[in-house]
């Protein structure tokens, strides 16, 4: 166990975000995501729900702030609807580590696999919610900014 990192980041999440290069994305998928279908690199974080994730790894990482959209999350498919309680409790964390983050960018089902698939990893949670899933753009490490 390493000080002032959250035990729910197992050691392969820890390389995988450390590795990672500013403007490569993240997925933390839900665990029903078919991760191993879209990305060869899929961690998994089984049993672990996304906020608690959202606040250890932007402990770690910043987001990009030179695009307008490093959060993204999948639009609902016609005829269904978001539970506005899931993007609240993914903003907790998200603004607490980076406040001032710009809202969350809602994309299409095939536009979010197709991200999905070009992403540097996708983290299999154990998170339940219908339409869960988040991409994280990662950002350039502020400099002098201490966390």
């Amino acid at each position: 166990m390493l000080i002032g990192i959250s035990p729910c980041l197992s050691p392969e999440l820890i390389t995988v975000l450390y590795r990672m290069g500013h403007g490569d994305e993240l997925v933390l998928a839900d665990a029903f995501f078919p991760g191993d279908t879209f990305n060869p690199r899929v961690i998994r974080a089984d049993g672990i729900r996304i906020p608690e994730l959202l606040d250890g790894i932007l402990q770690l990482m910043n987001l990009d702030t030179y695009v307008p959209d490093p959060l993204v999350m999948m639009a609902a498919v016609s005829g269904d609807t978001l539970d506005p309680l899931v993007e609240k409790a993914y903003r907790k964390p998200i603004d607490k580590r980076w406040p001032g983050s710009p809202a969350i960018t809602r994309i299409d089902r095939f536009d979010f696999y197709d991200r999905a698939r070009k992403a540097y990893a996708v983290v299999m949670t154990g998170e339940t919610v219908k339409y869960g899933n988040i991409i994280l753009k990662k950002g350039v490490p502020p400099v002098g900014r201490k966390r």
